[in-house]
């Protein structure tokens, strides 16, 4: 434990902490030593207790305002983390839905294709038919009526 000498309201004191928190103890004193004699100069003297009472009493004030600060920012923050996911998932499901609909388009692409190719064919069957009819009744013409 190391020992601290502090002066208060004047007077010397002797405080222990741990190792290596010297420094934080005479910090958060010099905070109290402020507000006590801030309240002492605004006050007059009326008292040292209960001026002790008063700086503790805005000292903890302070504590609890910071307090729900603390909870308040945390709320934010929680809010924000929850609509950060929501987010998240709402692009999540956006892409999973336009690659649906990539993959459909895709086949509906490739479906269009070899109904084109079908068509293609049967055209050519047709035209093939056609042909074939044609040239059979030119034939069966020319048979029936030889030209001379």
């Amino acid at each position: 434990m190391a020992n601290v000498n502090i002066k208060f309201n004047g007077k010397e004191f002797l405080l222990s902490c741990d190792d290596g928190q010297e420094e934080h103890l005479e910090e958060l004193l010099n905070h109290i030593n402020e507000k006590f004699s801030n309240l002492k100069k605004d006050l007059g003297n009326i008292g040292e207790n209960k001026l002790l009472l008063i700086t503790s009493v805005k000292i903890m004030d302070e504590y609890f305002e910071t307090k729900k600060k603390v909870e308040q920012k945390k709320k934010e923050l929680q809010n924000l983390s929850n609509k950060f996911r929501e987010l998240k998932s709402l692009v999540y499901n956006y892409k999973e839905k336009k690659e649906e609909e990539m993959k459909n388009l895709s086949q509906d692409h490739e479906d269009f294709k070899k109904e084109i190719k079908k068509n293609k064919e049967d055209y050519e069957k047709i035209i093939e038919e056609a042909t074939d009819e044609i040239e059979n009744f030119v034939e069966k013409a020319n048979l029936e009526n030889p030209i001379q």
